[in-house]
């Protein structure tokens, strides 16, 4: 399937590794010329590298996670047609150890950094009615998880910003998404449940479905999603044959959500 996305300029954040990696690697498959960001420049060589293979990348040393990361990549991207609001961290900790700062620095990357680069590139999608904004929540903005109530409630605030903003572009060409994810396999995940493990000894893909299983048991397909999994379905959304998707939250999360919210 053409997704129709040759000619456009996609800014994906949070690009270098993980889920935002897989997402800039099919836009590029698509056609679209890719802009990927991070903080670290080996990182961010790799990534362009590996996303040149497939089609256009460029590639901005910048934090969005903060104000002045964020006016640096506006600033080399004045412009883009599609913006994925990918940049995201977690942490597990018990509720009554998360201190303010903590709150405070989650929100910060997790939600303003998207909010950020919405405010800027939102009315130039409308001024040319056209536009695609997608942000990267996860199953926790429905289900928060007790040992990441910060972090859940991060996601919840994601959701809100994108249909706050969604019905903003009534009878344009513009529209506003988000996609929870499950737990998806990363570098960052499977060092993480490997952390946690009791069998250390166990491969990577037996350790999460041990945690898929044991974290997440209402899990239908009961593994870690793959990244890929998730760019392909982000590649649609952010293609014009989703024109008809607007202010949704796309469940992508593997069934681990019982019943729609």
């Amino acid at each position: 399937m053409d997704l129709n996305l040759t000619g456009k300029t996609a800014l994906v954040t949070g690009s270098t590794a993980g889920i935002g990696l897989a997402i800039a690697e099919r836009l590029a498959q698509e056609g679209a010329e890719v802009i990927i960001c991070g903080r670290n420049q080996a990182k961010l060589d790799a990534a362009a590298e590996r996303i040149g293979k497939l089609g256009k990348v460029r590639a901005v040393l910048a934090d969005p996670g903060t104000a002045e990361g964020a006016a640096t990549l506006i600033a080399a991207v004045p412009d883009a047609d599609i913006l994925i609001n990918n940049l995201g961290i977690y942490e597990a900790k018990p509720f009554t150890e998360i201190s303010d700062a903590d709150w405070h620095h989650l929100f910060e990357v997790n939600v303003v950094s998207g909010a950020r680069l919405a405010r800027h590139y939102f009315p130039k999608m409308l001024a040319k009615d056209w536009g695609r904004i997608i942000f990267i929540a996860s199953e926790s903005a429905l289900m928060i998880p007790e040992e990441m109530v910060h972090y859940g409630t991060t996601k919840t605030a994601q959701l809100a910003i994108a249909r706050g903003l969604a019905v903003q572009t009534k009878g344009t060409g513009v529209t506003v998404n988000s996609v929870l994810p499950g737990p998806t396999r990363s570098e960052g995940i499977v060092d993480f449940i490997r952390s946690t493990a009791k069998d250390k000894s166990l491969s990577d893909e037996d350790l999460g479905k041990g945690f898929v299983q044991t974290a997440r048991p209402s899990s239908l397909i009961g593994r870690l999603t793959e990244p890929e999994e998730i760019g392909n379905i982000v590649a649609f959304l952010a293609s014009p044959l989703a024109s008809v998707t607007n202010g949704a939250a796309i469940r992508a999360e593997g069934g681990i959500v019982p019943t729609v919210a």
